[in-house]
């Protein structure tokens, strides 16, 4: 039995040192590649920040303040319009080689109501006891694309131009007149009317007068 225990003692152990030894292996052989791997990584970084670089931004420090002006504007309705605009250039014959066209998504807001600053005094007046008042005419306070939700949705340049850099600014500058037109046409103004004098209406009551009528407006 002592005979055959040691060979086989002398087995396990030649075993369990070959094992070490290559488990050291594989650790030392793994510790010399990650330097190698992690080269390798950056310069795949690298690339693919050169292929898709990131824009920088870097807002001027300095901050000019125009002009501060009080207000007092009711904004009485807000729409939200899509408009799709096609801008082109030179589309003629020679459209395929030096032309530019693009289809452009325009989401924008626009908010209307009347400016309380024109509201002057002679504007009150009482007469038997019912409040007359003459609102400002309603305006458009804000008309413009938001930016999140607008976007370029298809564009086609010639074989021989990279496209005009301001077709895209032209294009946001007609959504933007499209929005607002197309709410005015919608009839925005006259809600945004119809609005002011039904919230001043209740306004005035709760402040004690038990009737009040709107005079026309003075466009």
């Amino acid at each position: 039995m002592k005979k055959i225990a040691l060979p086989l003692l002398l087995v396990i152990t030649a075993a369990a040192l070959v094992w070490f030894l290559v488990a050291s292996f594989n650790q030392t052989f793994q510790t010399a590649l990650d330097p190698l791997q992690q080269a390798n990584n950056d310069l795949a970084t690298q690339v693919t920040n050169l292929l898709h670089p990131t824009p920088t931004i870097l807002p001027d420090p300095v901050t000019i303040v125009h002009e501060v002006r009080s207000l007092a504007r009711l904004e009485t309705i807000q729409y939200t319009v899509e408009k799709v605009i096609t801008a082109e250039f030179n589309q003629g014959l020679l459209g395929p080689l030096f032309g530019d066209k693009l289809l452009f998504v325009g989401h924008g807001t626009v908010i209307a109501g009347i400016d309380l600053e024109k509201l002057a005094p002679e504007d009150l007046w009482v007469e038997d006891g019912v409040l007359y008042a003459r609102l400002p005419p309603a305006e458009i306070f804000i008309a413009a694309l938001d930016n999140e939700k607008s976007y370029v949705y298809d564009r086609e340049t010639g074989l021989f131009t990279h496209g005009d850099p301001n077709l895209e600014t032209t294009a946001r500058q007609v959504a933007e007149q499209e929005i607002e037109k197309a709410a005015i046409e919608d009839g925005i103004l006259y809600l945004a009317q119809t609005n002011a004098e039904t919230y001043l209406e209740r306004l005035l009551r709760a402040l004690g007068f038990p009737e009040v009528i709107f005079a026309e407006s003075t466009p």
